[in-house]
């Protein structure tokens, strides 16, 4: 699953500038103090051992003999030397100056050492010992120690409980882990927080050429986080795309304030598979927003909105990571596709289709120059089939034509094993036009015994390889999605006149009552001073108030109950539309307050709010919920009663840019409702985006908002109203 927007980015707005500066200045700051980790000229192993099989022995095995160019010193208190190497007591003892600590040795002592690295002017240290917060709260005790002694001191410190850092630059050379076997080289960072998944991924990666420039185990994450990791990985040369495993973010909003500057400002591609796809961890929420934003949405969301692409599996990661890392990105979506087979050409066209691609129309020129080199069973048009008794040289000639055509953003090559086909020479055409090419190449070997020599030729020199073609359209797919991404014109934030002062005098009060719930008249006030279209809506506090207040609006009006302890009011049957005079407005009062009495005699009543009767019209759901881990969400969807049963909703991080509000009213399935069907005009989006901005500018500008639904709003070829919303406030207490 490939999850990216358009436009969906993210920007701050002024009222946080300054912290953005800092922010970055701190991010400049821990990069610089990364390079200890990374780049160092200096390495003690404290806890190295000779006793084969040891954790200590394995890093220090693993540093020695993989080449590190820097110094290494052993460091154990039981030996003199170790392979060779002389062995020191102590770190105090090492007479030299220390870049790196490399520490295995039990959690208990870890704390005091590291002051021991502080007092030493030890700028770096991975913590490869287990017995931290993953074991419990002494465990976890201990880990702000270490916490505390990193930070306070400033060194660097990755880990606890990880596997450790290999760096496969030919200038450095370091495998500080206890992995079985170095990296090869190559243009991919992969940075997990499982270390077990490490040694997994390091092993398939060898097998299918896989190759990474740094390769990341960052375990609990007490000091060093992934967001600090993508800042170094940012500006490192030998590192093209970025993988990632994550378990959970320490800062979402951080973490993808930072994505999307990678993405933006570097074009290098960051591929994320985060687990966690249940709903089981969300939190029960009292709105529709915070009931539909469950782990995985939002996960969606905000990564699209920062250009990270989200995988699913790892053989995904794999898959996409192979293209990014060694091709270069197709300028639109038009594909050629050439194959020795018909029915595989037609597979792929259909895969193509599916993922966003169009079948490139081959130029006059080019398929009459394709008339020419193939036979005449052959298809000039597209898919090129090169028929069954293709060698290589018919597949060279048809790749180059494509190749060629201005129409053509990239190819995918498929190749069946038949009796005729050299199967290794047409790889060599294949890598060789690749290599030739400033157009993206993917191939499919379908097979596996037969074809397993061309497909070890492809792998060895960069060019993507898929067992069957419906993959490599995938990965052509998402290569032209993340294309667009980076190409997308840029927006900015609309920030609209409103009068905060009067949001402000209505939470303040509701503070006082020692409420977190705004009943609809006070919701619909605080939207008004945003500038949202509301229905006039008036508290009547007896049955003559309500009658008044409907005269003045016009009959027929809407009526509900208004209490802060009854924000689903259709529950109770605290809503009654569309009555008609004078005697029902009365009939109806008594009735909603009856009602409430009944279903939640504890509540405290207000009375009825009377509202216009809005017109007919498409209903939609604004809404927000702040997450503990990312910030505000804001949600764009159908609305009405069936909003939380439909589901068809879209989330987004705020503040949004213009473009992103607009991409969230096209991402649901049912946008074609709001396009108009059966001839009914479309509803005014211009409108309907002016509402997400103006809800995003209102979360970000009052972070005591904790939840805000705005459903109904009624939308119209011409306009909106907002027909009902609720708010819900922080607690003083949370």
């Amino acid at each position: 699953m490939t999850t990216i927007g358009q436009d969906d980015t993210m920007d701050l707005s002024p009222v946080f500038k300054l912290k953005s500066l800092e922010n970055a200045q701190k991010r400049s700051k821990k990069v610089r103090l990364l390079q200890s980790l990374f780049e160092p000229k200096q390495i003690a192993v404290i806890g190295a051992s000779p006793n084969e099989g040891s954790v200590g022995w394995a890093i220090f095995r693993n540093l020695l003999m993989n080449g590190y160019l820097g110094m290494l010193f052993p460091v154990n208190p039981k030996y003199d030397s170790i392979m060779g190497v002389r062995c020191y007591p102590t770190l105090s003892a090492i007479d030299m100056d220390v870049d790196l600590a490399v520490i295995a040795i039990p959690a208990v002592g870890i704390p005091e050492l590291l002051r021991e690295c502080a007092t030493k002017g030890v700028k770096g240290a991975i913590v490869i010992s287990a017995g931290f917060k993953e074991v419990g709260e002494e465990g976890a005790a201990l880990e702000k120690q270490i916490r505390e002694v990193a930070q306070t001191s400033g060194i660097a410190l990755l880990g606890p409980n990880c596997l450790g850092i290999i760096n496969t630059d030919p200038k450095v050379s370091m495998n500080a882990s206890f992995a079985r076997r170095m990296a090869i080289p190559g243009p991919l960072a992969f940075m997990s927080q499982s270390g077990a998944l490490c040694t997994s991924i390091l092993d398939y990666a060898a097998g299918n050429h896989i190759g990474f420039s740094k390769f990341i185990s960052f375990g609990n994450k007490a000091d060093v986080t992934e967001t600090d990791l993508l800042g170094y990985l940012a500006e490192d040369k030998q590192t093209k795309a970025i993988l990632m495993y994550l378990e959970d973010l320490n800062d979402g909003a951080l973490f993808m304030q930072v994505a999307r500057e990678i993405t933006e400002n570097t074009g290098k591609p960051i591929l994320a598979i985060k687990t966690g796809r249940t709903p089981e961890g969300a939190s029960a929420a009292a709105s529709h927003t915070g009931s539909l934003a469950g782990t995985d949405e939002v996960y969606d969301a905000v990564m699209a909105q920062a250009g990270v692409l989200r995988v699913d599996t790892v053989q995904e990661l794999f898959d996409y990571a192979m293209a990014f890392g060694n091709q270069p990105l197709p300028h639109s979506n038009r594909v050629a596709i050439v194959t020795n087979a018909g029915g595989p050409g037609i597979m792929t066209t259909d895969a193509c289709v599916r993922y966003g691609l169009k079948l490139s129309k081959l130029s006059d020129q080019t398929q009459n120059k394709l008339k020419e080199i193939l036979p005449s069973a052959a298809s000039v048009k597209n898919p090129v089939d090169v028929i069954g008794d293709a060698r290589h040289d018919r597949y060279a000639a048809a790749l180059d034509q494509v190749l060629k055509d201005g129409q053509v953003d990239g190819a995918i090559v498929i190749l069946t094993p038949q009796t005729m086909t050299d199967i290794e020479n047409v790889a060599g055409i294949i890598v060789e036009a690749s290599k030739s090419s400033s157009k993206p190449i993917l191939a499919s070997f379908m097979g596996l015994v037969d074809v397993s020599a061309g497909v070890e030729i492809l792998r060895q020199h960069g060019v993507p390889h898929y067992p069957f073609p419906e993959g490599a359209a995938r990965v052509f797919g998402a290569m032209h999605k993340y294309q667009r991404w980076i190409s997308r014109p840029r927006t900015t934030e609309r920030i609209f006149e409103v009068d905060r002062g009067k949001v402000q005098r209505i939470f303040k009060k509701v503070v006082a009552d020692g409420r977190d719930a705004l009943p609809e008249v006070e919701a619909m006030a605080v939207l008004e001073a945003y500038g949202f279209p509301i229905l006039k809506t008036e508290l009547a506090k007896t049955a003559d108030e309500a009658v008044n207040f409907a005269k003045e609006m016009g009959f027929p009006v809407v009526m509900k109950i208004a209490s802060p302890d009854i924000l689903h009011k259709t529950d109770v049957g605290g809503v009654m539309v569309g009555v008609k005079d004078e005697p029902g407005v009365r009939e109806a009062y008594e009735t909603l307050i009856n009602r409430a009495k009944e279903h939640r005699p504890e509540a405290n009543v207000w009375g009825v709010a009377i509202q216009q009767m809005a017109k007919k019209g498409r209903e939609v759901i604004l809404g927000m919920t702040r997450d503990q881990t990312f910030g505000p969400l804001i949600m764009f969807g159908l609305g009405g009663i069936y909003t939380e049963a439909l589901k068809d909703v879209t989330f987004r991080l705020a503040p949004l840019r213009c473009l992103s509000a607009r991409n969230m009213l096209s991402e649901i399935r049912g946008r074609r409702i709001l396009e108009g069907i059966r001839g009914e005009a479309p509803v005014d989006l211009d409108s309907l985006q002016a509402c997400l901005e103006r809800l995003s500018q209102l979360v970000i500008e009052f972070p005591i908002i904790k939840e805000l639904d705005i459903n109904p709003l009624v939308t119209y070829a011409n306009g909106a109203s907002v027909a009902d919303a609720r708010i819900i406030l922080k607690r003083a207490t949370s």
